[in-house]
C-alpha cells in the first residue's frame, strides 16, 4: 500500500473559523499551549490563515467570513446550538499541566479530568467561541 501523509508530522490537520480569530490564537496560546507557525492577516485585521502547532499536529483557522463560499457550507458552535460536528483530541504528554494551564485561562471544563478507562487521564473544555477541545495523556501512536 503507497504511503500517504508526511513522515513525523501529522498528515491530519483540522481547520476552523472563528468569529475573532486574533483573540482565538492568543487564548490557543495561554490555555492549550499552541505556537502559531504562520499567520496571515487581512486587511481589515481579520486572519486570512493561520496555522498553530501542538507538538508534531497542526491546526489550521481563520476569520470566519460570511459573505465566502466556504462560509455557506460551515456554522460556529453558537449557531448549532453550541454542539459540533466534530471536534479536535491533543495527545499532551502533561495533561496535569495543559488543565491546570487551561483552568487558570478560564476555560469552560466540559469534562473535568479524570482517568480514562483505555488507558491515561483526560478533560475536555470549550474555548472562548464553544468549540470543544478533548486533551489527554492516552496515545493511541503507542497501541501500534
Amino acid at each position: 500500500m503507497e504511503k500517504l501523509g508526511i513522515e513525523g508530522r501529522s498528515a491530519v490537520i483540522p481547520g476552523m473559523q472563528y468569529r475573532d480569530a486574533v483573540a482565538a490564537m492568543e487564548w490557543l496560546t495561554a490555555a492549550l499551549g499552541f505556537e502559531r507557525q504562520a499567520v496571515y492577516e487581512g486587511p481589515d485585521g481579520t486572519i486570512l490563515h493561520a496555522q498553530m502547532t501542538f507538538g508534531d499536529g497542526m491546526i489550521m483557522l481563520g476569520s470566519a467570513a460570511k459573505e465566502s463560499e466556504y462560509s455557506a457550507l460551515v456554522a460556529l458552535p453558537d449557531e448549532i446550538g453550541g454542539r459540533e460536528a466534530r471536534s479536535v483530541s491533543l495527545v499532551a504528554v502533561d495533561c496535569d499541566a495543559v488543565y491546570a494551564r487551561a483552568k487558570a485561562a478560564g476555560a469552560e471544563m466540559v469534562f473535568d479530568l479524570e482517568e480514562k478507562p483505555y488507558g491515561g487521564k483526560g478533560f475536555t473544555c470549550r474555548d472562548p467561541e464553544g468549540y470543544l477541545w478533548h486533551v489527554g495523556s492516552y496515545n493511541p501512536w503507542a497501541a501500534d
